[in-house]
């Protein structure tokens, strides 16, 4: 193989994987610009440079304008959905980006990106070269030979594949690369529209290139042929060859390729320096330029807010952005009686003021406080020094309590549920009104970063200093921030507080602008002090119940493992997708045609082994086996892990700020997704117990609540009728949908009616709608088609949702909290579809969210007013959970039921369900 190795990359195969690989959480920056497609490409390119080291490098692009194939055949390529936006307008930049990095393009107009990367190919190898063509098309194989290969790139944290001759003649059948454009035109390709022949498809086309090599043998033995398939064949000749003629790449592109022009260079730091500051790429910047990011600053930006005018020249100068060597700034390093004296007088005169902890760890139980910073102006900063004993350090805090107590004076913090725990952990008691900056940007702008870093870059234009300067990257030689000179500390403590009051002052107007203020108010902001609470006071786990299914499940493990050994004839690796797809499909054939992954390998995932359920007793054993491996190492070993010492619980961390739809999620551990649908999953549950013997578990359910939310908005009075008149809302709506009356309703038509209510919220297609239930799709279609029709303002509200959406560019939910959908108004169906669906259901989800937030304010502050001693443990989805005194239980019950049912008013009645039990699973 030549030491000469030239990598010809297929442009937009490589752009659109990068774009479709972030559409369910593409990347935006500040200026709101989708920069999925230009990452990933570049990205990509990064890794090639890095792993494979090539000496000669290209990228080639179509350019616009119909090409031979297009003359020959108008549908050339027709089924093609119209480019993405979002990937016209990263395509200056991925320009712009390759000529950085010194990368030679290539685009004729007439000709496809293939043919020009075919042409090179053929003229690179005569010339000595090993050619790698770096593209996801299948198309290329063609063009395979000894010195020319296809390099798929990597995906899911795989190896890039490298397709030679033996790859190719094991991926389509073929005893040469040519042969793969025969067996194109045979089958034909939908994604470029190439028709193919009639009834061939795949397997078909590997059989008769088997059997007569090429599309030419195939016709001059035609009489060899039977059936339908020698109908089709010969009823479409002439469409075959055009097939054949539309698959092939062409190789004589009028375009000389020049090897001096593809050397690999050294990129231009300079112009990478810039576009990697206009697009943000952070790590991109690390990665390539072994520096952190300078971002451009921009129009909606802040050039300035530390309010003098040598920083303002500093801004309108360059476009670089700033640090604290450019701004001038006061910062000060308070100590002793003397400091927090200098802080009370600076207090007190302040109408607000900015406050940050300073932590030797994350967590708030582990953490001891070394120091506080505060600000009251841009520009200023104040680190107070703490000293001695956690109780020397409690007894001095005392001083500030009347400002964290002032009613007139606002707190502001970033993510001010962590500074008021570690407050409270030394005394001092936080009280309104509080500002939180993070929890006023997840309303601003839901579906960006919130992290205090990533905002004062996109808003402020200004890098703070990181935190690895000061006690370096995570691991072993991590310093804690206890050790660090308390000179930097004070600087960088002061700067986050700075900062955070900067950002504060943009939020709190942008708020208004967006007529958020009431939500962050009224909800977000008093949502805090609940969470804070519940985390603090945690739940009980019993660790030796947990110990006893874990070796319950031990034993299970080993009898399926012993059974699935038994069914396969042979012992092999379970947990290895590859292994088990050979017994599966290989050995035990239980299906004849198995599905594959991109990377050849036999799919081997539950959605797939579900359909191969009743084709033999290993499918069941085997999902048994994963399910249980699951939960033993995810919850029921993990679980006793996070007990809390001090305190014997396990103490959740609430996110606020998370899922986009304003649903709660937690984590460490995350208790929203220990699985209730099977009865191991649910038995999980048995270990979340009361305090002790004295009190009980109560848990409170809203009864399909998105279901009501959804007949309240869309004004359906069928379906409001039927909740007030509290009828079993699936029974009733297949009565509705399959014509019966209620009572004869039976359980087939009450899951598939119940599909239908609950896969609306989610625009489930007939597709999917068939594949769940497991019914032909016209069927599934049908029972849709029913369903709007008996509830044709749902079908209308759905509508209607989507239409705002078009002309607003977001949806609200009834206490106007706001999803924005900047791909609503997308020419690509897929992209279009899927903010759809978020039209859809955004407002539904998020107003569910609401409301429960909504009770848990209002059953906190009865609970607190009311001097009861029961607490508020967990939320999970639509239940609460508490953790109740016997001798409460009964106005407990009566307290949350009346406050959840009365958290909103609609035209539909909320109903909660109320349990209680010795354990979670029980009470729920």
């Amino acid at each position: 193989m030549s030491d000469k190795r030239l990598f010809l990359l297929d442009a937009y195969a490589l752009i659109y994987r990068a774009y479709y690989a972030f559409i369910k959480n593409p990347r935006i920056n500040s200026n709101g610009l989708n920069t999925s497609a230009i990452y990933g490409f570049t990205n990509t390119v990064v890794d090639l440079i890095r792993s494979e080291d090539p000496t000669h490098i290209a990228v080639c692009f179509d350019v616009s304008g119909p090409t031979e194939n297009h003359m020959a055949y108008a549908e050339y390529k027709a089924n093609r959905e119209e480019t993405p936006e979002d990937i016209r307008i990263a395509i200056p930049y991925i320009y712009k980006i390759l000529e950085a990095f010194n990368i030679k393009t290539y685009g004729l107009e007439g000709y496809e990106a293939d043919d020009i990367v075919g042409t090179f190919a053929k003229q690179a190898e005569k010339a000595g070269f090993t050619t790698y063509m770096m593209t996801s098309d299948k198309d290329y194989a063609q063009l395979v030979s000894e010195n020319i290969f296809m390099y798929r790139p990597a995906k899911s944290g795989k190896k890039p594949e490298i397709w030679g001759i033996p790859e190719v003649q094991e991926k389509f059948g073929v005893s040469t690369p040519e042969q793969v454009i025969d067996f194109l035109g045979m089958m034909g390709d939908k994604v470029d529209n190439i028709p193919g022949i009639p009834g061939v498809g795949e397997k078909r086309a590997k059989d008769l290139i088997a059997e007569f090599g090429s599309m030419e043998g195939l016709y001059e033995n035609t009489d060899k042929l039977k059936g339908k398939l020698k109908e089709n064949v010969e009823a479409n000749k002439e469409q075959a060859f055009l097939s054949k003629q539309l698959a092939r790449i062409n190789q004589n592109v009028p375009l000389e390729w020049d090897p001096n022009e593809t050397i690999r260079q050294e990129p231009n730091k300079d112009q990478l320096r810039e576009l990697f500051g206009e697009l943000e790429f952070r790590t991109l910047s690390q990665r390539v330029l072994g520096e952190k990011l300078t971002v451009a600053s921009s129009s909606n930006q802040q050039t300035s807010l530390f309010g003098d005018d040598e920083n303002e020249e500093i801004a309108e100068e360059g476009t670089s952005m700033r640090t604290i060597e450019d701004v001038k700034y006061d910062y000060q390093l308070l100590e002793g009686q003397a400091g927090m004296a200098t802080l009370k007088e600076v207090l007190s005169e302040a109408d607000a003021f900015c406050f940050d902890t300073e932590t030797t760890d994350l967590d708030v139980w582990k953490a001891d406080l070394i120091g506080m910073a505060f600000s009251t102006k841009a520009g200023t900063g104040y680190y107070l020094l703490l000293e001695g004993t956690k109780q020397e350090k409690t007894n001095f805090l005392q001083e500030l309590q009347p400002f964290f107590s002032d009613a007139t004076k606002i707190k502001i913090a970033h993510n001010l549920k962590f500074d008021a725990g570690i407050l409270a952990q030394f005394g001092l008691e936080l009280k309104n009104p509080v500002f939180d900056t993070m929890v006023a940007h997840y309303l601003i702008n839901p579906d960006m970063r919130h992290g205090m870093d990533a905002l004062s870059e996109a808003y402020l234009n200004y890098q703070p200093i990181s935190i690895e300067d000061l006690i370096g990257k995570k691991g072993k030689s991590q310093k804690s921030m206890d050790t660090v000179d308390k000179e930097r500390v004070a600087v960088y403590a002061a700067e986050d507080a700075d900062i955070t009051f900067q950002l504060y002052e943009l939020f709190s107007k942008k708020l208004k602008e967006l007529n958020a203020e009431k939500l962050f108010t009224d909800l977000e902001m008093p949502l805090v002090e609940v969470l804070l609470e519940m985390e603090t006071h945690g739940i009980k786990l019993d660790a030796d119940m947990l110990k006893a299914q874990s070796e319950k499940m031990v034993e299970d493990i080993q009898q399926l493992e012993k059974s699935i050994y038994q069914h396969a004839g042979t012992e092999f690796k379970i947990s290895s997708p590859k292994q088990l797809g050979e017994i599966l499909f290989d050995r035990l054939k239980i299906t004849d045609k198995p599905k594959k992954t991109k990377s050849g390998q036999y799919a081997t995932s539950e959605d797939i082994l579900v359909k191969y359920k009743e084709n033999h007793p290993i499918i069941e054993d085997i999902m048994g086996y994963r399910q249980l491996m699951k939960l033993k190492s995810t919850y029921v070993d993990a679980l006793p892990q996070l007990i809390n010492e001090k305190t014997g619980r396990i103490h959740t961390s609430f996110n606020q700020t998370v899922a986009a739809t304003g649903r709660l999620s937690s984590n460490n551990p995350n208790l929203q997704n220990i699985p209730i649908r099977t009865e191991r999953g649910r038995e999980i549950r048995t270990a979340f117990v009361p305090s002790d013997s004295n009190h009980t578990l109560i848990a409170a359910d809203y009864s399909q609540v998105e279901l009501r939310i959804i007949a309240a908005l869309a004004k359906d009075e069928n379906m409001i009728q039927s909740f007030r008149d509290k009828k079993d809302i699936h029974a009733a709506t297949a009565a509705r949908v399959f014509g019966v009356n209620i009572d004869e309703v039976n359980r087939e038509q009450r899951s598939r009616a119940k599909a239908v209510n609950f896969g609306i919220i989610y625009g489930q297609s007939a597709f999917t709608l068939a594949d769940q239930l497991g019914i032909k799709r016209g069927e599934a279609k049908e029972l849709i088609d029913n369903y709007f029709n008996q509830y044709p303002a749902i079908k209308a509200f759905l509508e209607n949702q989507k239409e705002l959406a078009r002309k607003q560019g977001y949806v609200e939910t009834i206490m106007g909290r706001r999803r924005y959908l900047a791909d609503i108004n997308s020419r690509n169906a897929i992209v279009r579809g899927f903010a759809e669906r978020n039209a859809v259901n955004a407002p539904i989800q998020g107003s569910a969210a609401d409301i429960i937030k909504k009770a848990m304010i209002d059953i906190h502050h009865w609970l607190s007013e009311s001097k009861l001693k029961t607490k508020m443990v967990l939320q999970v989805h639509d239940e609460l959970l508490f953790d109740v005194p016997n001798e409460e239980i009964e106005a407990l019950c009566k307290g949350v039921e009346e406050r959840m049912e009365n958290a909103v008013s609609l035209a539909v009645p909320l109903e909660v369900e109320i349990g209680k039990g010795s354990n979670w699973l029980e009470a729920h």
